[in-house]
């Protein structure tokens, strides 16, 4: 017997279990739209499209990949992975860690992106690797179904 996906009955897929996907940005033009557009693109098939929750997922690609490139010389990969969680992954050539600024001027623009990677998602972190580090951050898969904010 299969079961229905809560928002529109349709049966699950097994959609995003198990899968993987490698965009290499390392040297391309308008990286963040384009890592948009390929974060977009998964969550269609898998299933996770069209929820307020899937709209901030993206906005985190958005952040993760413009970080990269104001403070690591670009992205050189986005990866996607789904399962439970959907874990989105940008790594760059940089070992520096990111961290939050102290305070950043309200209303002025730049040093929020990390304070939105912690409100939109259930983790999120980063670790150096050989040849620079990955960020990384997970949402709930049952969150990008159901579209509920992170906390609700």
């Amino acid at each position: 017997m299969k079961s229905s996906g809560p928002r529109t009955g349709r049966p699950l897929r097994p959609g995003a279990a198990g899968q993987r996907r490698l965009l290499a940005l390392a040297g391309v033009r308008g990286q963040v739209a384009k890592g948009r557009d390929f974060a977009r693109q998964a969550l269609r098939d898998w299933d996770w499209d069209g929820t307020e929750t899937s709209e901030d997922s993206l906005l985190v690609v958005s952040e993760l990949v413009t970080n990269a490139g104001l403070h690591a010389d670009g992205c050189l990969q986005l990866v996607l992975t789904g399962g439970d969680v959907l874990r989105i992954e940008v790594f760059d050539g940089s070992t520096a860690l990111p961290h939050r600024q102290s305070s950043p001027r309200r209303g002025a623009p730049g040093g929020h992106g990390l304070t939105i990677i912690d409100r939109l998602c259930d983790r999120w972190g980063a670790e150096v690797h050989e040849g620079g580090k990955v960020v990384w951050a997970e949402i709930a898969a049952a969150r990008l179904v159901s579209g509920r904010p992170a906390g609700g």
